[in-house]
């Protein structure tokens, strides 16, 4: 017999009855019931009951023993009579009557309990992780997240991708985040990074003529933490494709992501192919460039409904300041009570804005104080823009193209919520495209990227040499699910003069370009195929699938909000013969007094 276990603790049943088993795993629960004593014992397969009876030498040793210890277990399996089978687990038709008692680590103590779902605070979670991570809820994420990268790992290997591993110490490069460095000990002075994203090796791979790449990328940015971000390390399935369009990687991701959406879900999955919606009309319809599409609320232009109206605010807003007016027509809420409606104007002060006005349509005129300075005309149109019917109303945000629209979208999703109108059985989907390649620099007017520098304009040189900058759309695109950003990807820029022209306009001189992006630009000198990708993060995808809140449920060993490691203690302090081999100095920032 193995010296620690002839079958795992999930996976005994019936047919095992009158085998003698040995079992090992973590003292779960212990329940005394006069003269019995049950213990269930658990791994990470499941829980097996065993029972002793009091007049047995290993009933005091049981008793004593703690919540947690590590033990192994020898008996007899027996089936467990009608009136007590537990139908909750696999192995509930069945109990270990035990012969044998051996224990391997007793247990202190605890400073939370495992064998329940109940949350503690942060703090006490994060710095005894290894703890946390033996509750059953925190166990299933970990196995999900391991089965949907085996999973992502086949289906990429399925579509004659490759996976190559890029390096991890590499150059400091402009990603858009803060980089991570590391200080070499061998070149005083100067630094490693590590890679915020393998962006550049996987470029450089379609170069040397592989045309399908892929890995599980572990990617570092030293970035502020948010509830689907988590700060300083994250993973992301990497794929780059030669000799592609948009089209070509959007056929490539739409099958995987429906794929592995379907197998490790039961809610609904967008049907492929995926929608497409142009950046322009994700902010103008959902007020988002991550749209929800469960939220079944849309956004509607109706300045022309206020312009030269008796509304005075709105009309002179748009008159002298051009100023728009979006609407957010909302089905059947004209019937809630006057509370909802000032709820929703109250929400808009106490996030900065004036208010926000509504009309509701309880007959065909409307009511509320905005309907009293719009005419029959008026009314009329705004019901032809918006479609609100009788029993619907119609909420108003007044202000700058940009920002009104940021605002509407978050208007639109208070009242979805308030309302419970997201639709929480599905996975919605979408592709949000043609993103503008620049935009004005808010505070010096200038002409800058607005996304990635990397991507192709759309009309390539042409229109580089001919359009307004501001009409130049990219090749750049996001993949989005259920309101949160997946992935953004893009069709490279693969010609040398096409980059240098695109980097003159945003004000970068030929030097500079050269200087800043030397191995690139020379690598695309020697011969570079049109090539795209995408990066989808895996802990975004596994925090959806097993419908978490926060990120940090679905990863393994997490940092909390300020970036900290409280189980290991990083970052920390090092003495000075370490500083000394790395040839740095602390220079550490003055304390206010």
């Amino acid at each position: 017999m193995h010296d620690y276990r002839t079958h795992h603790c999930g996976e005994l049943n019936k047919i095992h009855a009158g085998e003698t088993v040995k079992i090992s795993g973590w003292v779960d629960r212990k329940r005394d019931h006069g003269g019995l004593l049950f213990v269930d014992l658990r791994d990470m397969n499941g829980i097996t009951q065993a029972v002793i009876e009091e007049d047995s030498d290993l009933f005091a040793v049981l008793t004593a023993t703690p919540l947690e210890t590590v033990l192994t277990l020898v008996g007899q399996v027996q089936t467990r009579t009608a009136d007590t089978v537990n139908a909750s687990l696999p192995t509930g038709e069945i109990e270990i009557k035990l012969a044998s008692v051996e224990i391997i680590s007793k247990a202190v103590p605890l400073p939370m309990p495992v064998n329940q779902d109940a949350d503690y605070p942060d703090e006490i979670r994060l710095k005894y992780r290894y703890l946390d991570l033996r509750r059953e809820k925190m166990q299933r994420n970990m196995l999900l997240r391991s089965n949907v990268i085996k999973a992502l790992r086949d289906k990429m290997q399925g579509k004659g991708f490759h996976e190559f591993h890029t390096p991890i110490l590499t150059a400091s490069s402009p990603e858009g985040a803060r980089d991570f460095l590391v200080p070499s000990r061998l070149h005083p002075g100067k630094f490693y990074a590590l890679p915020q994203a393998p962006q550049q090796f996987k470029q450089l791979l379609m170069v040397a003529g592989f045309d399908k790449y892929f890995q599980i990328a572990p990617c570092f940015r030293d970035e502020d933490a948010r509830s689907d971000r988590s700060p300083g390390e994250f993973y992301q399935l990497d794929f780059e494709m030669a000799f592609a369009t948009q089209q070509d990687v959007f056929d490539v991701l739409e099958p995987v992501l429906h794929e592995i959406f379907t197998e490790f879900s039961d809610k609904k999955v967008s049907a492929l192919p995926f929608k497409q919606i142009t950046y322009r009309d994700a902010m103008n319809i959902y007020g988002s460039d991550k749209p929800d599409l469960r939220n079944p609320l849309k956004i509607y232009d109706v300045s022309s409904v206020f312009a030269g109206s008796d509304f005075k605010i709105f009309a002179k807003l748009i008159a002298e300041q051009q100023f728009m007016v979006r609407g957010i027509a909302v089905p059947n809420a004209a019937g809630q009570p006057r509370s909802f409606f000032d709820k929703m104007n109250e929400w808009a002060r106490s996030a900065g804005q004036a208010g926000m006005g509504y009309i509701s349509f309880k007959d065909e005129g409307g009511e509320g104080p905005i309907a009293k300075n719009l005419n029959d005309e008026k009314i009329n149109l705004l019901r032809d823009i918006t479609g609100a019917g009788i029993g619907d109303a119609v909420f108003f945000v007044c202000g700058a193209s940009l920002p009104s629209a940021e605002f509407a979208g978050q208007a639109r999703t208070k009242i979805a919520e308030t309302l419970d109108l997201i639709a929480d059985d599905r996975f919605e989907f979408c592709w949000v495209v043609d993103f503008p390649f620049f935009e004005n620099d808010g505070k010096t007017g200038k002409i800058i990227f607005s996304h990635n520098p990397f991507s192709m304009p759309q009309g390539g040189m042409d229109a580089l040499q001919n359009q307004d900058p501001l009409s130049i759309n990219a090749w750049q695109y996001d993949i989005v699910c259920n309101g949160i950003e997946l992935s953004s990807g893009a069709i490279r820029n693969h010609s040398y003069d096409i980059m240098l022209k695109a980097f003159e306009i945003a004000g970068y001189d030929k030097q500079t370009v050269e200087e800043k992006f030397a191995g690139m630009l020379t690598a695309f000198s020697y011969g570079a195929p049109p090539h795209g990708g995408a990066a989808p993060g895996i802990e975004r995808m596994v925090m959806l699938l097993a419908n978490e809140p926060n990120i940090r449920e679905v990863i393994p060993f997490p940092m909390t909000q300020t970036a900290q490691d409280l189980m290991m203690g990083a970052p920390i302090e090092v003495d000075e013969q370490t500083l000394k081999d790395v040839h740095i100095r602390v220079k550490l920032p003055p304390t206010s007094s």
